[in-house]
């Protein structure tokens, strides 16, 4: 089994994008696994069930990493977060404070 982990970068927030609104959540997700991300999911705590993969066929290379938005238009920060690998493995992690954070990177 891999074992993950995860760096609190201090307040790295990206220039928001032009179609990015002020409630947009913006965070950096890095990959430095050895196995590509295919699928990143976030949904509200509580909510039962994961919303739509962000990564929408896409993959993250690793190394590698890439700017998240997300874009619900809530002011709310705390996310729950799962993480699809290609080798099948995944990874989930809960009551997330992703402002805080500003930076997720597994390792």
């Amino acid at each position: 089994m891999r074992v993950f982990g995860k760096i609190a970068l201090a307040a790295v927030f990206m220039s928001l994008s032009a179609q990015a609104v002020a409630e947009d959540l913006e965070f950096l997700l890095g990959n430095e696994t050895g196995v590509e991300i295919v699928g990143f999911y976030v949904s509200h705590p509580g909510t039962g069930s994961w919303e739509e993969n962000l990564m929408e066929g896409d993959v993250l290379p690793s190394p590698g990493e890439v700017t998240v938005i997300i874009a619900d238009g809530r002011d709310n920060c705390e996310y729950d977060i799962r993480t699809e690998f290609a080798d099948g493995e995944f990874f989930e992690d809960y009551n997330l404070d992703l402002c805080d954070l500003g930076a997720y990177v597994f390792q």
